[in-house]
């Protein structure tokens, strides 16, 4: 019953993120996706993005991030490239994902998440998609039971797609056990040594009673965000995410670290820090969490 996710008005306990990932793995198995299967997470920082990755890796499919500013040459190339099975994306990046996959035909399902966008509604630009599906519709549907995925192996896969800033986006692929230990909350923050056993895990996930509280501002399409967000999830915490993705608005930002009592604010670079503190220097937040 401890609370995972916080956006905008949804708050979900860890119960709610297991039910709507499980169902989002029962939809998406119902239409062919398997293990090793790549599922495109086209999506701005929001409760989809990591339900979308727990369903692929309940189904030992492989989440895919994609920049939402990329353009149709980088978008055709990634998706073509991935050999993408499904995507999941909002409304308002639905008519790219229809220009791209006309030439892409790996593609046999688009979820269409709903968004504040004003573009056609979820239904009509799911309508418009082949294999074009409502998220929220597909969830209602679809079954609550945790899926049974058989041969689950240490090389199973976990991919980044990096920004292509020399040239067009490159799949990195490192083992999920590699992956895991350096990086996701496989070795305890801080510590050398692994945990041995998910009852382990579990254990201290269950004694850290939600400490680890931490305001995400960078974009989940971030291996750095990604990252933080597992080590938050590994330890039993709880995720605070912005309701506006778009921009950073610094008092904003504070405000709402100041009104859940967030712990930590991942930094990547200036452009996350020097808003920040400068607000900070001039404003007046209690930042005592």
């Amino acid at each position: 019953e401890r609370e995972a996710l916080v956006c905008g008005d949804r708050r979900l306990t860890y119960a709610q993120v297991e039910e709507r990932a499980n169902r989002l793995a029962n939809h998406l198995t119902s239409v062919g996706v398997g293990p090793g299967d790549f599922v495109g997470c086209y999506l701005t920082n929001g409760t989809e993005y990591l339900e979308t990755m727990l369903a692929a890796f309940k189904l030992r499919a492989v989440p895919i991030n994609i920049n939402y500013r990329y353009v149709a040459d980088e978008l055709r190339y990634l998706f073509a490239a991935a050999g993408l099975s499904a995507v999941v994306c909002e409304q308002q990046f639905a008519a790219n994902v229809a220009e791209v996959i006309a030439q892409v035909p790996s593609v046999r399902q688009v979820l269409v998440v709903a968004d504040d966008s004003g573009d056609p509604a979820p239904e009509l630009a799911a309508g418009s998609l082949p294999g074009g599906t409502d998220y929220d519709s597909a969830l209602a549907a679809a079954s609550a039971d945790r899926p049974v995925v058989n041969g689950r192996s240490d090389d199973d896969l976990y991919v980044i797609y990096t920004g292509g800033t020399t040239g067009m986006p490159k799949g990195v692929l490192w083992r999920q056990h590699d992956i895991f230990l350096s990086s996701m909350g496989g070795r305890p923050f801080g510590s050398d040594q692994p945990h041995t056993s998910y009852e382990e895990l579990a254990d201290k996930a269950r004694a850290g009673a939600g400490a680890m509280s931490m305001l995400m501002i960078p974009p989940f399409m971030h291996g750095a965000a990604q990252w933080a967000a597992y080590n938050a999830i590994t330890m039993g915490g709880r995720l605070v995410i912005p309701d506006d993705v778009e921009k950073l608005r610094a008092g904003d930002v504070l405000r709402l670290a100041e009104r859940e009592r967030v712990l930590t604010i991942p930094v990547v670079g200036d452009a996350v820090a020097r808003p920040l503190v400068e607000e900070i220097e001039k404003g007046d937040y209690d930042l005592s969490g």
